[in-house]
C-alpha cells in the first residue's frame, strides 16, 4: 500500500466533537491523485495531482499523462510502497485512504517572510530601550577574540525567512469527507492558503478511535500533606 498522497491546503477553522469540544483543524483537500507510473527495487508509486490545462503543462510531463490515459497535472511525485500489485497506470486515488483517527505527518513549505532582523527571525530581546541606547534592534559585536580569530559557523545572523521544508508529525485525522475529498486534520499544517503538502500515514503512532476515552488516572494522596492541610483548617 502506498504511504501516503498529495493534497492542498485550505485552511484553517474548528471541529465540534462528540463531547461538544472545540477542535482547531486544517481543512486539506486530498487527491484525486492518479497513478503515472510504478517503479521496482525499491517499491515505488509516483503519483500525480491537481488537473490543469494543457496550455499550462509541460511538453515531458503532459506526454507522460497522455501515455498513461490522465489529465494534464500540475505536481508529479513519488510514494514509497509496500506492495504495488494493487495499483495500475492511471488508477485514481480518493481520500478514503484515510479514516478519522488516523496519525498523519504532514510535510510543505512555510511562508515566505522575506529578508529579516535578528529580532523577528531568531526572537532575539534587542538592546536597551532607552533614547540614549542607539542599540534597540542592531544585531552588536558578532566577532571573536584572538582565538579562534573569526566568526563561528551556524551563527544566527539576519536573513532570508521562511519558504523552507517543514514536516508536521503526528497531526491527528478527525473527518474525512470522500465525496469533497476533504480531511480535517487537528493542529495547523505548513503552508499558504491553496499551498501543495503531502500527507503520509504517520510511522510512530498507529491508529486510535476517536470514540476511545483516555483513562483517568487516580492519583494516590500524600496523608503527610492531608495532615497539614487539617491543621491549617484546609479540605
Amino acid at each position: 500500500m502506498i504511504s501516503g498522497l498529495l493534497a492542498k491546503k485550505i485552511g484553517m477553522t474548528q471541529f465540534f466533537d462528540k463531547e461538544g469540544n472545540v477542535v482547531p483543524v486544517t481543512a486539506l483537500e486530498v487527491g484525486p491523485c492518479y497513478v503515472v507510473a510504478l517503479k521496482e527495487a525499491p517499491k515505488k508509486v509516483l503519483i500525480g495531482f491537481d488537473e490543469i490545462r494543457e496550455s499550462r503543462c509541460s511538453k515531458p510531463r503532459l506526454g507522460l499523462c497522455k501515455k498513461v490515459n490522465v489529465p494534464p497535472l500540475r505536481t508529479i511525485m513519488e510514494f514509497k510502497s509496500a506492495d504495488n500489485a494493487g495499483y495500475q497506470l492511471g488508477q485514481k486515488l480518493l481520500a478514503d485512504m484515510f479514516k478519522p483517527g488516523d496519525y498523519v505527518t504532514v510535510v510543505g513549505t512555510s511562508i515566505g517572510k522575506g529578508f529579516q532582523g535578528g529580532m523577528k527571525r531568531w526572537n532575539w530581546h534587542g538592546g536597551d530601550e532607552g533614547h540614549g541606547s542607539m542599540h534597540h534592534r542592531q544585531i552588536g559585536s558578532n566577532g571573536a577574540n584572538t582565538y579562534p580569530g573569526r566568526v563561528l559557523r551556524g551563527k544566527n545572523m539576519p536573513g532570508h525567512m521562511g519558504d523552507d521544508k517543514v514536516t508536521v508529525q503526528n497531526l491527528r485525522v478527525m473527518q474525512v469527507d470522500v465525496e469533497n475529498n476533504m480531511v480535517l486534520v487537528k493542529g495547523a499544517v505548513p503552508g499558504c492558503k491553496n499551498g501543495l503538502v503531502s500527507v503520509e500515514k504517520s510511522v510512530k503512532k498507529a491508529f486510535r478511535s476517536l470514540d476511545e476515552q483516555k483513562e483517568v488516572v487516580i492519583h494516590k494522596k500524600n496523608p503527610m500533606k492531608q495532615a497539614k492541610a487539617a491543621a491549617k483548617g484546609k479540605k
